[in-house]
């Protein structure tokens, strides 16, 4: 069965609106909560999901009613949740997410069974030509590298999600068909690879894609993204405006990234999968929390004359 299978992290989120966030040592007062699923991981495989594709989820959880409840979201939006196992040692990651009135967040993330996942779970039959690996640096950078290395061997698709921003050794670049990054873990990672950088982000995307052979994706916030391929050649995509409508950029790069492996398994044009992931992450900022308001992929569709088309950088 040909699938996209998201390999990371899971997690309860709890969320706080504050009017602004706190400095150190501060109390900020606010009336109320929620606790919502959430981790890069569960988020990315929610947002491949609805966006049409066939989705298998493997990391780990706790064994307590957080993990439970995370299952449960899971299997609402189809996701396969056979490659998730449960921890008797640790709990549930969780992340304590405040979100000030301009919608801005701050985030701390405790792993949890996090740590534990385990390059294992993933046996090497699912990782075959036909399927698209997703993966982002919330679990233990070993178990990515092993997972990268088999996928390539099998000659399955691999995306890696840079975030948080962390070292990836020369011979896990080699294998990656895909790196996303934000300017920041752009920039974190070029200076780590020692490149002479530029505050432009298309010099920056080139340069990885150049030294690094693989397509590399570049958000850039509300002014959209790149994506430059390893002969130079790539493309911009503008962003849309929410206005009034924002109200948590919490999900806007999970969903991005979800959307993004959906397109990339449905085999459609770089620009076309740029388009339809970047109109998706927007739309995902609709509501609190990284899931609530992920598009479906009528939603994605209905909503795609609102992004212009790509356009060569």
């Amino acid at each position: 069965m040909s699938m996209v299978i998201v390999f990371g992290s899971l997690n309860i989120d709890l969320i706080m609106k504050v009017k602004r966030q706190p400095v150190v040592g501060e109390t900020v007062l606010t009336s109320t909560y929620d606790w919502l699923p959430g981790g890069k991981g569960c988020n990315q495989a929610v947002a491949c999901a609805r966006a049409g594709v066939k989705t298998a989820m493997v990391g780990q959880i706790g064994d307590d009613g957080f993990g439970t409840r995370i299952l449960n979201t899971l299997k609402r939006d189809e996701v396969m949740t056979s490659g998730i196992a449960r921890s008797d040692d640790e709990p549930t990651g969780m992340a304590f997410i405040t979100i000030d009135a301009k919608g801005d967040n701050q985030i701390v993330v405790a792993s949890g069974a996090n740590h534990l996942t385990s390059a294992e779970q993933v046996p090497n039959e699912i990782l075959g030509k036909d399927n698209v690996i997703l993966m982002q640096m919330e679990v233990t950078a070993d178990q990515n590298w092993d997972v990268i290395h088999r996928a390539k061997s099998a000659g399955g698709k691999t995306i890696l999600n840079l975030a948080p921003a962390g070292s990836i050794p020369l011979e896990v670049l080699n294998d990656l068909d895909y790196l996303i990054v934000n300017q920041i873990e752009g920039r974190q990672m070029a200076e780590k690879m020692g490149l002479k950088i530029e505050d432009s982000a298309i010099s920056m995307a080139s340069k990885l894609a150049k030294n690094c052979d693989l397509t590399c994706i570049m958000t850039l916030g509300p002014k959209g993204c790149i994506a430059v391929k390893p002969d130079g050649s790539g493309w911009m995509i503008d962003a849309h405006d929410l206005g009034e409508d924002l109200v948590d950029t919490t999900g806007a790069g999970d969903t991005f990234c979800g959307v993004f492996a959906a397109g990339v398994f449905k085999k459609l044009s770089l620009q076309e999968t740029l388009r339809r992931a970047s109109i998706a992450g927007t739309l995902a900022c609709r509501g609190v929390g990284a899931q609530t308001k992920m598009p479906l992929n009528d939603e994605i569709n209905d909503h795609l004359h609102l992004i212009a088309e790509a356009r060569p950088i």
